[in-house]
C-alpha cells in the first residue's frame, strides 16, 4: 500500500489578466526569487564559515579568522557561533580580556557555558586556564558537558554516554520508579585519553520495561532524570518504531528536529551518516568542535538522553566530499585518529573490527529484526572495486546467512538502488560488480525478508529494485535532517519527498499473521507526507 500527500500547485484560472500586472508580477517573481537565491547561498556558505574558521586558528592563521568573524558579527550581532570563535582567537592571541569578554557575551545571548569547557581544548586553553575564568566556572559549576546519550539498548542492557569536564569518578544509578526508589548503581570514570568521555554500561534489565535513571558525577547527584524504555524481547515478535536519517548539518533555525523527533518516541535512533559535517580529515580541531557543537545543543541532548543512538559515518564525517579512505588500516596516517574521534562521540555495540581492524560497522538486534549497518568509507576503493573492503564484507555475507530475523535491514550511508545519483560513482554504482554480489548472495541463499534503508542524498524516497531471480529489494531512503541544501528528485522512485526537512519512520508490526514494515516521511513539522507498507510475504524467495 502507498499513499503520498502530493504538492499543492497553484492554479492561474486568470488567463486574461491585464499584460501590465503580469509584467509587475513576472518582475517581483524574478527579484524574489534572486534575492531568495542570494539569502540560500550566503546561508549555505555560512553554515561552512565557522568549521573552517576553526581549522584556520588550529593552522596559526588566527588573524584571518579574527578579521572573518569580527566583520561578520557587525551584521549579525546575535550569532553565537562568532561569540564563540572570536573568545579563542582573542585567547590565541593572548588577549584574555578580550576573550572572557566575548565568552560572557555569548553566555549572555544564549551560548552554552559548556562550550568553553568542551574546547577544542587546546585552542582555548589560554582562556580557560586564566584566573577570572576559573572563578566564572567555580560559579556556574558545571561539571557535566555533553550528554547523556543512550546507545547499544537491547531487552535487557543500555549503555549511557557522557563527557566532562575534568577526570572524575561517574555512576548512573537506574531503577523501574520514577522516585528512584530501590535504585542500583552503575561506575566508571571518564578518561582524558577519551576526549574526557565515558561509557557506563547498565545490564540486567527487563524487556519492554521503562527506567528511570540519573547520572551521579564527581560524587553528586545531578538534578535531572531521564527516562527510557528497552526494546521488545530478543527474537520476539513486537511492535515498535525506529527513526533514521542523515544530512545532518549543524543548522541553528532547523535544529528543532531533535525535538520533532523526540516527540514520536522512537525505540531508536539510525544516525547514518552526514551526522556532523566535518570536512577535514586531517584536523582534529576541526572534528572535536563540529561535535561538540551539536552535542551541546539543549534540543539534541534532550532526544539523545531518552532514545539511543546507533551511529555510521558518511564521506562528510569521515574524508571530504565523495572520497574513500583505500584498502589499509593506517594509510592515510589520518584514518585511525577520524575512528578514534567518531568512537568518542557515540556509545556503539561495537566499531567494525575494534582496534585490529577499525571501522564503524555493526549489528544489532530489536525484537525478531536485524540490522546490519555498514561503513562505506574506511576501507572504499574504487581501483580495487570494493566499497566495504573483504573484512566487512565477509562479516555482512556471514551474518546475513545466519540470521533468522523476521526482517533484515541492510543500513547504507549511500543509496543502493541503481540510477539514484546519474553520473555519479559515488553512491553503490561505483561499485556494481561488489552490490550484485550482495544482492546474488541474497537470493543464492535464499534469505528473505530482506530490505535497505540508506541516507546521503539530500531527499526523502522509497524505491524497488526488480530483481530477476529473487523477490524485489526495497530501499527506504532519507537525509536531510537540519541540512539546507536539497537534491532533485528523481523519475522511477515509488515516491519522494524534498521540501522540508524530514526524517525516516520504520514502524514494524511482525505480530501481524503476515508481518510487515511501514516507511514514512515525517517532515520538520511532524507532519507526515508519505507512507508506504510492505510485508514479509513481498520479500520471500520465489520456489
Amino acid at each position: 500500500m502507498i499513499t503520498f500527500s502530493p504538492v499543492n500547485k497553484s492554479d492561474s484560472s486568470n488567463q486574461y489578466a491585464a499584460i501590465g500586472w503580469i509584467v509587475v508580477f513576472l518582475a517581483a517573481a524574478i527579484s524574489c526569487h534572486t534575492a531568495n537565491g542570494a539569502k540560500e547561498a550566503k546561508k549555505k556558505q555560512y553554515k561552512k564559515a565557522p568549521r573552517t574558521q576553526i581549522t584556520r586558528i588550529s593552522r596559526g592563521e588566527v588573524d584571518a579568522a579574527k578579521k572573518y568573524w569580527e566583520e561578520y558579527i557587525k551584521d549579525h550581532p546575535d550569532d553565537l557561533e562568532s561569540y564563540y570563535g572570536l573568545a579563542i582567537c582573542y585567547a590565541q592571541l593572548g588577549r584574555e580580556a578580550d576573550a572572557l569578554r566575548m565568552a560572557h557575551k555569548g553566555v549572555a545571548k544564549g551560548l552554552p557555558f559548556g562550550r568553553f569547557l568542551a574546547g577544542p581544548r587546546e585552542l582555548l586553553k589560554p582562556l580557560t586556564e586564566s584566573k577570572p575564568f576559573r572563578v566564572w566556572a567555580e560559579q556556574e559549576s558545571i561539571e557535566l558537558i555533553h550528554g547523556p546519550m543512550l546507545g547499544a539498548l537491547t531487552d535487557k542492557r543500555v549503555d549511557v554516554w557522557m563527557r566532562t569536564w575534568h577526570e572524575v569518578p561517574v555512576a548512573v544509578r537506574i531503577s523501574s520508579k520514577k522516585d528512584m526508589s530501590g535504585a542500583t548503581i552503575w561506575k566508571n570514570r571518564t578518561n582524558r585519553q577519551h576526549d574526557y568521555t565515558d561509557v557506563v554500561s547498565v545490564s540486567g534489565l527487563k524487556p519492554s520495561t521503562s527506567y528511570y535513571y540519573q547520572l551521579v558525577i564527581a560524587n553528586k547527584p545531578h538534578p535531572d532524570i531521564y527516562r527510557f524504555k528497552t526494546l521488545p524481547a530478543a527474537g520476539k515478535p513486537a511492535q515498535f518504531r525506529i527513526v533514521f536519517g542523515g544530512g545532518a548539518g549543524y543548522t541553528p533555525e532547523n535544529e528543532r528536529m531533535w525535538d520533532v523527533i523526540r516527540s514520536f518516541h522512537p525505540r531508536a535512533y539510525m544516525a547514518l551518516g552526514d551526522n556532523v559535517y566535518i570536512d577535514t580529515p586531517t584536523d582534529r580541531a576541526t572534528q572535536q568542535y563540529c561535535y561538540y557543537r551539536r552535542q551541546s545543543r539543549p534540543e539534541y541532548r534532550r532526544l539523545v538522553a531518552s532514545t539511543p543512538v546507533f551511529a555510521i559515518w558518511d564521506d562528510h564525517d569521515f574524508v571530504t566530499n565523495d572520497g574513500e579512505g583505500g584498502p589499509a588500516i593506517d594509510q592515510p596516517p589520518w584514518k585511525r585518529q577520524v575512528w578514534e574521534t567518531f568512537c568518542n562521540n557515540f556509545a556503539n555495540p561495537s566499531y567494525g573490527g575494534e582496534p585490529k581492524q577499525p571501522g564503524c560497522w555493526f549489528h544489532c538486534r530489536m525484537a525478531d529484526i536485524d540490522f546490519f549497518l555498514m561503513d562505506g568509507r574506511y576501507y572504499r576503493s574504487h581501483k580495487q572495486g570494493t566499497m566495504l573492503g573483504p573484512v566487512q564484507k565477509k562479516w555482512l555475507l556471514d551474518s546475513l546467512r545466519q540470521s533468522n530475523a523476521t526482517f533484515k535491514v541492510l543500513c547504507a550511508d549511500v543509496p543502493m538502488t541503481p540510477g539514484i545519483k546519474p553520473g555519479s560513482k559515488d553512491p553503490w554504482d561505483g561499485f556494481p560488480e561488489e552490490r550484485e554480489e550482495i544482492f546474488r548472495f541474497i537470493e543464492t541463499n535464499r534469505i528473505n525478508g530482506v530490505f535497505i534503508i540508506a541516507a546521503d542524498r539530500h531527499r526523502s524516497d522509497a524505491w524497488k529494485i526488480a530483481r530477476k531471480q529473487g523477490y524485489p529489494l526495497f530501499e527506504f531512503q532519507s537525509s536531510k535532517l537540519t541540512n539546507i541544501h536539497t537534491h532533485r528528485l528523481i523519475d522511477g522512485q515509488l515516491f519522494g519527498y524534498n521540501t522540508k526537512c524530514y526524517f525516516g519512520l520504520l514502524s514494524f508490526d511482525t505480530r501481524a499473521k503476515d508481518p510487515q514494515v511501514t516507511y514514512s516521511i515525517v517532515n520538520i513539522d511532524g507532519k507526515t507526507v508519505g507512507t508506504i507498507t510492505i510485508k514479509r510475504s513481498e520479500l520471500t524467495s520465489p520456489k
